[in-house]
């Protein structure tokens, strides 16, 4: 009976590490394209998210398909959701009618000049989305 009690508790610890990594990830910043909100080698805490529960402004998490087998970001890239379904088009996002089509989101890096997003990709497929940054964590 006294090993009951460790027990439990070992299970119910087990249990919320695997509900956390379930929900939680964290994701390393590769590139200059997210700078100066982030600069390469920042760590970023990750939630995961369906497309609708982003909202414009927000740093996001992607997945892209032009990940090749030497990648160090495994296809991710970190950047800022600028118009979700329903918002106008920006102007300088070059993608076909006036309004982020259902099930897409459009996103920019903060370094303009240094950023691959959807002035070059168009829009994103929501299941290309993979969370919402929540904040950074640990030191470079």
């Amino acid at each position: 009976m006294i090993w009951v009690v460790p027990a439990v508790v070992a299970l119910v610890l087990v249990s919320w590490v695997l509900v956390l990594r379930s929900r939680l990830l964290v994701v390393t910043v590769h590139g200059v394209s997210m700078e100066p909100t982030y600069r390469s080698g920042d760590r970023l805490l990750v939630r995961r998210a369906r497309l609708d529960r982003v909202r414009a402004g927000q740093v996001v998490v992607v997945r892209v398909d032009a990940a090749t087998p030497d990648d160090p970001t495994g296809g991710r890239m970190v950047k800022r959701a600028v118009a979700v379904p329903g918002d106008p088009v920006p102007p300088r996002i070059p993608v076909p009618g006036p309004r982020v089509p259902p099930d897409s989101l459009l996103v920019l890096g903060d370094n303009l000049a240094r950023s691959n997003d959807s002035r070059r990709l168009g829009y994103l497929p929501a299941d290309a989305l993979i969370g919402v940054v929540l904040r950074p964590i640990g030191q470079r």
